[in-house]
């Protein structure tokens, strides 16, 4: 195959979430980040990142979603998943709503203008960081990656 070959990267069986699920694993974890450093030091620049990084992560959740039931579907016609691809499916929508749930967080604080996050929000922040490392490492598996699928 042709690594440059367009065609055959949009239209892989899978090829779409391979490449989207990182955006929302990438953005997740620099909101995270930069909120513990804006805690830190006090810099309501930094918290302001770590908002849009949080808003970008649980945006492009949705389509990183999408695009591994549409693998499911093609890859595997629908049937019932089993072993440590059901354990990924589900710690994928937990991953997902986690990230939207944080997001959540950070969003009902600025509207009661408090710019620094929290000690309960950087402990979802980081629950959840480690909830998405762990969702992302079985999909390595899964994806045979990390070892045999």
């Amino acid at each position: 195959m042709n690594p440059f070959d367009l065609k055959a990267a949009l239209l892989a069986r899978h090829g779409q979430h391979v490449v989207l699920i990182h955006f929302p694993i990438a953005l997740f974890i620099t909101g995270a980040a930069f909120d513990v450093v804006a805690l830190w030091r006090g810099s309501r620049g930094l918290a302001t990142a770590a908002y849009y990084n949080l808003l970008a992560a649980a945006v492009s959740v949705l389509p990183a979603v999408a695009t591994g039931l549409v693998a499911w579907q093609l890859q595997l016609g629908g049937a019932r998943l089993r072993g440590n691809l059901r354990l990924h499916l589900l710690l994928a929508l937990a991953s997902s709503v986690a990230i939207c749930l944080v997001w959540g967080q950070h969003f009902r604080a600025r509207r009661a203008v408090r710019e620094l996050a929290s000690g309960g929000q950087l402990a979802a922040e980081i629950a959840t960081v480690v909830l998405v490392a762990f969702t992302a490492h079985l999909g390595g598996f899964v994806s045979g990656v990390n070892g045999p699928n």
